[in-house]
């Protein structure tokens, strides 16, 4: 079958092309009744608008290039959909590409988007320091935003939650609760989000223990983590294990209850991110909620906002408030229906 074409639509609904152009891209108003004169005709002779036609008089793709560290961490797909839901509402598609935690294929994904001519990036990087080179030549190419992880002061623009703010209400929750032992089970290397998800423990754990802050164990961001994490931590009989996120919360939480412990009664565990796992396992994870809607749009709104080799000058970060989750696996599971959480 001949494809249809703009012309075809308009002589079905009885509109020039201009009119018909306008309506079926939405660039500027039309009547409401001739909108639906126009859809009605497209609708009818099964027209497809040609994106390749288009990106050839605009000069533009319509597609965003987005990297992930792994596909694998239950966190990053319920971002990938609220950012393609994102994205689409604005006519752009999204490309994903992940990297597997490796800095130098993470390098090569950000390349691969660049020669596909992609309009923009959004990026969450493997590590600050060793994801900085290509992210600030990409930036300098194209609109680029960064979440959920940073790389450092000025290299693009970036949206993520406040992580101190999450870790503050996860140890004010255990102080309110009677805590006085914590320990931290965290990541090894420069993810931003590890790093500053640790400081801030290091920071305010003292409030509860002086010697708490020295009592940091750190690996990755798994399940297999979290269980050997909690066969080294539990001899010290610690009151609370905070994990820097929800899947070594969970590994710690099987691990400890496979080791007699009893949590809530002996241990608090608590999680960072709220993934479908957290309140899945039993008891289910107190953890801090990632407000992922909102890391989202504010992403495409920065993309919008920005053009391609903008000043570096003027680059935005933006901290997102953070929600506390009370659940079992902090405090017996009345209190925790009874429990209010703060953001």
């Amino acid at each position: 079958m001949a494809e249809v074409t703009l012309r075809d639509v308009a002589l079905a609904s009885g509109c020039s092309v201009a009119t018909v152009s306008r309506v079926l891209a939405g660039t500027r108003p039309v009547g409401a009744e001739t909108v639906r004169t126009v859809r009605a005709a497209a609708e009818r002779l099964g027209y497809r608008p040609n994106h390749v036609a288009r990106a050839l008089r605009s000069r533009t793709t319509g597609t965003v290039g987005l990297v992930l560290p792994q596909i694998t961490n239950p966190f990053f797909p319920s971002l990938v959909r609220e950012l393609e839901h994102a994205l689409h509402a604005e006519g752009r598609a999204v490309l994903l590409a992940d990297c597997d935690d490796d800095p130098v294929t993470e390098a090569a994904r950000i390349g691969a988007f660049l020669g596909r001519q992609v309009d923009a990036l959004l990026l969450i990087p493997v590590d600050e320091r060793r994801s900085r080179e290509a992210v600030a030549a990409a930036a300098a190419q194209v609109p680029l935003v960064l979440l959920d992880r940073g790389c450092g002061p000025g290299v693009a623009d970036s949206v993520a939650v406040d992580n101190a703010a999450g870790m503050a209400l996860v140890l004010d929750h255990l102080a309110a609760t009677g805590r006085r032992r914590p320990c931290f089970v965290g990541a090894a290397g420069t993810a931003s989000a590890a790093v500053e998800r640790r400081a801030a423990y290091e920071a305010g754990a003292a409030a509860l223990d002086p010697t708490a802050p020295g009592r940091v164990e750190l690996g990755d961001f798994s399940v297999a983590w979290g269980r050997a994490a909690a066969d080294r931590v539990w001899p010290s009989r610690p009151d609370a294990v905070i994990c820097a996120n929800d899947l070594i919360a969970a590994g710690a939480l099987q691990r400890l209850r496979q080791l007699g412990a009893d949590v809530p009664g002996e241990v608090a565990v608590t999680g960072f991110d709220d993934i479908p796992l957290a309140g899945l396992a039993d008891p289910a994870l107190t953890t801090v909620r990632q407000p992922v809607g909102e890391l989202a749009a504010e992403a495409a709104r920065l993309l919008s906002r920005r053009p391609a080799a903008a000043d570096p000058a003027s680059r935005h970060t933006v901290r997102l408030a953070p929600q506390l989750v009370v659940r079992g696996s902090s405090v017996p599971v009345d209190a925790a229906a009874d429990a209010t959480a703060g953001g």
